[in-house]
């Protein structure tokens, strides 16, 4: 079906996609600080960014709890991109020097252990 779209087909190796995955997840879990300060810097500029569009200070005012709340909604789902690139670098340094085998598994015993981790740092 795709072929109907695309003359040409495109390479995917779906153990680097799952190993980059993995890698992004052991991140986001384990740099809990690092994620909330993107968090939060994204937060901020989608409200300067949103605010730049309203030119009465009354219309601005009259939506702002909503705007705020979904603003803060993208930040968070945008703050994985980062996250998404650090771990394909993990999973490529890894898979290069050991193998692509050992990238998933150290990926997921790495994975357990963040978790691990993280539940024991909360309050």
């Amino acid at each position: 079906m795709l072929q109907d779209f695309f003359p040409f087909l495109f390479p995917l190796d779906l153990t680097s996609i799952a190993g980059s995955c993995l890698w992004s997840l052991v991140l986001y879990i384990s740099l809990t600080s690092v994620k909330d300060w993107i968090t939060e810097q994204l937060w901020r500029w989608f409200n300067f960014a949103e605010r730049s569009l309203y030119t009465s200070v009354e219309e601005y005012e009259e939506t702002r709890p909503v705007r705020e709340s979904q603003n803060a909604f993208y930040a968070s789902v945008m703050s994985i991109i980062p996250f998404l690139m650090l771990g394909f670098v993990c999973n490529w340094g890894i898979s290069l020097s050991l193998g692509l085998s050992w990238s998933i598994s150290l990926g997921i015993m790495t994975c357990m252990i963040c978790g691990v981790y993280a539940l024991g740092h909360q309050d």
